[in-house]
């Protein structure tokens, strides 16, 4: 996966399509966490699944409150793509990625209900 290539991507998102990818990933990420690796790791697979998801929760909610102390697009996608010395914690940001990647649409005419 081209890294500058995904940090585009989500660049050129609006802000409502960011919150809508990061809380997919979010759904994603405790998805991928609950099928287990099987070899004994389950523990610290929902520990960084947990640590993982509160701060995309996070980054969602800096977002959607348009944040200027968020940090950059860059820097969340360089955090999640990037190269980790747990294999078993990577493949879990990387399927999860992956499957929402696949499954995204971002809508132009994105209607909210509250527009402020």
């Amino acid at each position: 996966m081209n890294i500058q290539s995904e940090i585009d991507f989500f660049s050129d998102l609006k802000l409502v399509d960011k919150a809508r990818f990061i809380m997919r990933l979010i759904i994603e990420v405790a998805e991928e966490a609950k099928v287990g690796a099987g070899n004994g790791s389950d523990a610290s697979r929902l520990k960084f699944a947990n640590e993982i998801t509160q701060r995309l929760a996070r980054f969602n909610y800096q977002v959607l409150s348009e944040d200027p102390a968020r940090p950059q697009d860059d820097v969340l996608i360089r955090m999640l793509l990037g190269t980790r010395v747990d294999k078993n914690a990577e493949s879990i940001i990387q399927n999860a990625y992956r499957r929402v990647l696949l499954g995204f649409e971002s809508f132009d005419t994105t209607v909210l209900l509250n527009p402020r």
